[in-house]
């Protein structure tokens, strides 16, 4: 982004509600000033009852790129001409991409989810995964995990285990391998942690302002672990500060977060995204909300 706005400035932007919270545009457009690309990033609030008008007018202002986030990463996937077969399959989409009228849907929270593993030589095939969580972001990196040949166990609350159950289900028929779903309770942790190689937190737990909360106790951490939450605010959360200690690896959320927007930022300019500035730019966000 340059520091003067023009005819030729091509917007991108965020689509969800509320979308006050969000860190994209910090990330996106330093980004775009490092790489000197002439595009500006906006969050958008938009309505449920909105979706199919701002898609339309997605088109009519020629906006390059958005990203989805909740409460639209499913009912967007009917508005589009073209799905990436890993969001067909997830049955959600994060980005949205414009060529010319075309608007193809991809899931960068799925691949940046992984590609943080990767950056770290964390290769997930054929690890034992036990994924906490069984909503959209659980959906996309069970889907991504199961993709890559590891095998999954998903734990969730009683309440909502059949979200657990039907995830798990549709998993093992598209990929033809057995997933198991289980209570979120202390008794089933014990059991299938002894087992595991990645631990991966997707529920919401520990999230500020609730940072004393923790999905898993202490002593089920171990050395040779790795414990890989998607929780960012804050950075470290309790249950990484409390892996970190028993010996285990740990990856926070904010890598997930930059990367789904690296390779957003990749399919919306077609350039290399610096993703270090991002991260940089997000966790200083992170740290002046703690403040």
């Amino acid at each position: 982004m340059t520091d003067m706005i023009s005819g030729k400035t091509r917007l991108c932007g965020l689509i969800g509600d509320p979308v006050e919270h969000t860190m994209s545009p910090v990330m996106h457009n330093a980004a775009f000033r490092e790489t000197r690309i002439d595009y500006l990033y906006v969050p958008f609030r938009v309505k449920k009852e909105e979706l199919d008008k701002a898609i339309e007018g997605m088109r009519a202002l020629n906006i390059k790129g958005l990203n989805v986030t909740i409460p639209h990463k499913v009912a967007v996937l009917q508005l589009l001409d073209k799905l990436d077969p890993l969001a067909e399959k997830i049955g959600a989409v994060n980005t949205i991409v414009n060529d010319d009228g075309v608007l193809s849907g991809y899931n960068t929270d799925a691949t940046g989810f992984l590609q943080a593993l990767l950056e770290r030589e964390i290769e997930p095939k054929g690890e034992n995964v036990v994924i906490l969580g069984a909503g959209g972001a659980s959906r996309a990196i069970s889907f991504i995990l199961a993709d890559r040949g590891a095998h999954l166990v998903i734990l969730n609350r009683l309440l909502e285990l059949d979200w657990a159950e039907e995830l798990a289900k549709r998993i093992s028929q598209i990929f033809s391998r057995k997933v198991e779903a289980l209570e979120l309770n202390k008794e089933n942790l014990t059991r299938v942690l002894e087992k595991t190689d990645i631990l991966v937190n997707a529920t919401s737990m520990g999230m500020s302002p609730n940072i004393d909360e923790t999905p898993v106790t202490a002593d089920l951490l171990k050395p040779g672990l790795i414990v890989y939450d998607i929780v960012y605010n804050p950075a470290k959360t309790r249950l990484l500060r409390e892996a970190e200690a028993a010996g285990a690896k740990t990856i926070g959320g904010v890598d997930m977060l930059v990367w789904q927007g690296a390779l957003a930022f990749e399919k919306w300019t077609g350039r290399k995204a610096p993703v270090e500035l991002m991260k940089e730019e997000a966790i200083k966000l992170l740290q002046s909300h703690e403040n």
